[in-house]
């Protein structure tokens, strides 16, 4: 890196810590998780980035020099998809040139992947049911698994006659699949770091890391499905608080090892069941935010900054989000009362987003500077705003995106 690259980083990075710390930096910092948005731009479709790592990088290198984000999102996690998502089989996701059209993006598929009767499995024996029972069922390659006896058989003598089961076709193809997939994660790992090592070189710094979910969305998300988790808040409370606590520490240890491994300080944390639209202020208290709390503070006793992607509108909820360590977070907010947030939260929490992904992609660059003045105006008033897109930028119109970065540049500066 040269000096000018390296003072470059160095100016971004510290203006990215002191706004998060809730320190005044020298001018409002402004960002935005492009993902799909430079194939778009340059010509590629969504299929291309999911299957070619080296182009997926290329773009991303040449968006962010155009740019010009105060810190560079990672994109190969979120992006890089389709050899392990083909390698499994995976029945969670529809994606871009498999069941989709080829510049169309990833869909999440809801499901019942756990039933209600299947609680106590969980409970008792956690990686036998998912081993036997889920990964099956959302992945055609691992059918096999469902023939495999108890695992907790396997903690006897391992002599010969043990490995049997494995010697089946179809068991030996879902073990294939699992090295396939391997291989294929390791591959996202490789090209994470490279694409790390890359934006430092051109001066950028990269908010990658460790992701986790708050505990309720992983088992309302994954297993239970949104219609069967929102039946248990009623019909088996305990049973819904007994399974949260239980993921809440599997979330906390795997977010952390994430992060250690990409060295990376921050946590990405996005959140689906527990706003304004789903569930009651009452159930938000009884359900969602005890462990979801838990899990933040964690992570900051760990060091970590945990970046909380408020998904929906949960302006009711802001006056209980607060109550976390101040200056050591970053609350992403979709479609919340952003002014009503900076209120509740200034002295607590920094606050990223959030220009419409609506406006960025349906309207003017002149509706953006007056919407990003007025997030500057107020929200950005003291510190604590980090500017950017309301949800990944995929559809935006270049020129509004370009508006975006450019004012912020210009205007957020403070005298």
């Amino acid at each position: 890196m040269d000096d000018e690259r390296e003072s470059l980083y160095k100016a971004r990075q510290k203006r990215y810590n002191d706004v998060i710390a809730l320190a005044l930096p020298d001018r409002v910092p402004v960002t935005a998780a492009f993902y799909f948005f430079p194939g778009r731009y340059y010509g590629y479709t969504v299929k291309d980035l999911m299957y070619d790592p080296e182009t997926l990088l290329d773009l991303h290198v040449r968006v962010t020099r155009e740019f010009k984000p105060d810190v560079s999102q990672s994109p190969i996690v979120n992006t890089f998809l389709g050899p392990t998502l083909d390698a499994l089989d995976f029945r969670q996701m529809q994606w871009a040139g498999r069941q989709l059209g080829p510049d169309i993006a990833f869909q999440f598929v809801e499901g019942e992947y756990m039933k209600a009767e299947e609680y106590d499995h969980f409970f008792s024996e956690p990686m036998d049911f998912v081993v036997r029972t889920y990964w099956p069922r959302i992945s055609g390659a691992l059918q096999a698994f469902e023939n495999l006896p108890p695992l907790k058989n396997f903690t006897g003598f391992m002599g010969h006659g043990a490995f049997g089961m494995f010697a089946s076709p179809a068991m030996q193809a879902a073990l294939d699949a699992v090295k396939q997939a391997g291989q294929e994660a390791g591959r996202i790992g490789y090209y994470t770091r490279l694409y790390e090592e890359r934006m430092r070189q051109e001066g950028f710094p990269t908010q990658g890391g460790g992701i986790a979910l708050a505990p309720f969305d992983r088992l309302g998300d994954y297993l239970r499905g949104t219609k069967g988790v929102m039946l248990d808040m009623y019909r088996r409370p305990d049973t819904v608080l007994r399974a949260i606590d239980m993921l809440l520490p599997l979330e906390v240890e795997t977010a952390i090892a994430m992060a250690r491994k990409t060295e990376s300080r921050f946590v990405h944390i996005p959140l689906h069941k527990g706003l304004d639209g789903f569930m009651s202020p009452a159930q938000f208290g009884k359900f969602y935010w005890p462990t979801l709390r838990e899990l933040i503070i964690a992570l900051i006793k760990e060091g970590l900054t945990p970046h909380v992607f408020w998904e929906g509108d949960c302006t009711s909820r802001l006056e209980v989000i607060k109550d976390i360590p101040p200056g050591k977070a970053i609350y992403r907010f979709e479609a919340t009362d952003v002014f009503k947030a900076k209120n509740a939260l200034a002295e607590r929490v920094c606050i990223r987003g959030s220009v419409p992904i609506s406006l960025l992609s349906t309207g003017t660059p002149e509706d953006v500077k007056a919407y990003c003045r007025r997030l500057i105006d107020y929200v950005g008033k003291g510190g604590g705003l980090i500017v950017d897109a309301s949800a990944s930028v995929d559809d935006a119109k270049p020129e509004n995106l370009r508006a975006m970065f450019e004012f912020t540049r210009e205007y957020g500066v403070y005298r």
